[in-house]
């Protein structure tokens, strides 16, 4: 199976089936408020760092569900903060890996002319996570971008879910 099936097939697995003769599909995602407590908790765990970052919530559709904004952070971090969510959130949730780096420790991130990262919104860098809870049931991504280095930006989104997601009931 070609690896656009496999992230085909996996978002297709994270949204549970409607009940037969239903017309109502239901989807598990953070809240905007628990959203928010991670994304600020990544930018706050970075600054105590040294660092400005911009810290990116996907939901299982893998849009944006929230962005925090450090204060002196470049412009570029916006969207790469959410590209790492997003390729932590779709990859991770196709090959089972919480992170980008994970990803690509696993050569997930395609051929070496990184055929991978030219597809809309995907970035094979560290910084991204999924968003799971304690019986692994995927529920986003967060991504960070703006500390000098994607591990250092892993590091930050890391330490973020281990602080909030006791609060993912």
């Amino acid at each position: 199976m070609g690896c656009a099936a496999l992230v085909a097939s996996a978002f297709l697995a994270a949204f549970p089936a409607r009940a037969a003769g239903s017309p109502v599909v239901t989807t598990q995602k953070l809240t905007w408020e628990l959203a928010e407590r991670l994304a600020a908790t990544a930018v706050r765990i970075c600054a105590g760092r040294g660092w400005s970052v911009t810290a990116a919530v996907v939901d299982p559709s893998g849009h944006e569900q929230v962005i925090i904004k450090g204060d002196t952070v470049p412009l570029q971090s916006l969207s790469v903060s959410y590209r790492k969510a997003y390729t932590a959130y779709a990859y991770g949730l196709a090959f089972d890996k919480d992170t980008t780096s994970a990803l690509i420790a696993a050569k997930v991130a395609g051929p070496e002319n990184g055929a991978l990262n030219t597809i809309p919104q995907v970035l094979f860098v560290p910084g991204g996570a999924l968003i799971r809870r304690a019986d692994r049931t995927i529920l986003g991504g967060v991504g960070v971008s703006g500390a000098p280095g994607g591990d250092k930006d892993e590091a930050c989104a890391v330490d973020a879910l281990k602080e909030v997601s006791p609060q993912f009931r």
